[in-house]
């Protein structure tokens, strides 16, 4: 008997229910199984990290390849502007000009506001992690010292992987093998765990950053949706649809189950075609990918 792909996941889905959390290399082999048989769905290239926070413990499914960041790099640049306030290097209230020169797509909060003044330094990293204003992270970035800065405090964190070269929208167009603003899912979910769980940040600090994720909207049908409802979980998305470059559909997550330690998951999706418009089963995918790394934990 032939099993199509959605039995099969099923049928791992099953046996990952029935085994002890990170048992061993082989529940660790259902789950690479099960996330195989998602990227196949995909027709695409599909990389997953889970990070247990508690052990240090990580599994997945091609963890160590470049992907593209898109706009999840927006919360570890959040997370860095405020560890240099933290450090005293830069003022969270000072007022940041916005400009004509700066307008670019999406800009849901800073758009009214271009020529016309300015917004606080904690409002426009608020507006990059919240709403993924473009022009927010874009200004943000200039005034923390540009991308090679950005990369350059995430190397001191330890992150030795994740790097960012270009600004909003050209970030996004990144071609297979090219390591311009790209990541790893084991890295980025890394720094993510260092911002939202560590001791990176001031506990303040560290608390702001948390209820943003929580308060963000555009992942709701992506990883948080496979996570169990009694879970706390917040996220960054990254969304890239261009007629030259193949979709990237990107969620990381950070949820704290109860009674447990937190876990991060990174979920990097690029498809096999060129869309005009985000696809509900390639959002689906994440939700599956959540209801995996939840079973494990």
């Amino acid at each position: 008997m032939r099993l199509t792909r959605r039995q099969s996941l099923a049928g791992g889905l099953a046996l990952l229910a029935s085994s002890p959390a990170l048992a061993g290399a082989g529940t660790r082999h259902q789950a690479e199984q099960a996330f195989a048989a998602l990227e196949a769905r995909s027709r695409g290239r599909l990389g997953v990290c889970v990070l247990d926070t508690g052990s240090g413990g990580a599994f997945g499914y091609r963890m160590h390849e470049r992907f593209a960041l898109c706009s999840t790099f927006k919360l570890p640049l959040a997370g860095l502007v405020l560890l240099e306030a933290d450090q005293g290097r830069l003022d969270l209230d000072e007022v940041v000009p916005l400009v004509e020169a700066d307008r670019v797509p999406h800009a849901p909060v800073t758009g009214p506001h271009i020529g016309k003044g300015g917004l606080r330094l904690i409002d426009l990293i608020k507006a990059a992690q919240t709403t993924s204003d473009n022009v927010a992270a874009n200004v943000v970035l200039r005034h923390l010292g540009g991308p090679p800065r950005f990369t350059e405090l995430l190397r001191a964190l330890g992150d030795r992987e994740t790097r960012l070269d270009r600004l909003e929208p050209v970030l996004n167009l990144v071609g297979r093998g090219e390591r311009r603003d790209t990541t790893t899912p084991l890295a980025i979910a890394s720094t993510f765990a260092r911002f939202t769980t560590g001791t990176v940040l001031s506990a303040p600090a560290r608390q702001m950053l948390v209820r943003w994720m929580v308060e963000t909207d555009t992942g709701r049908l992506r990883l948080r949706a496979g996570l169990p409802p009694d879970w706390l979980a917040g996220d960054k998305t990254g969304t890239a649809l261009a007629p030259a470059i193949k979709d990237k559909i990107n969620d990381v997550a950070v949820a704290w189950p109860p009674g447990r330690a937190p876990c991060v998951i990174a979920c990097y999706l690029e498809t096999g075609q060129a869309s005009e418009s985000i696809s509900s089963e390639d959002e689906k995918i994440h939700s599956e990918v959540a209801q995996i790394a939840a079973q494990m934990l």
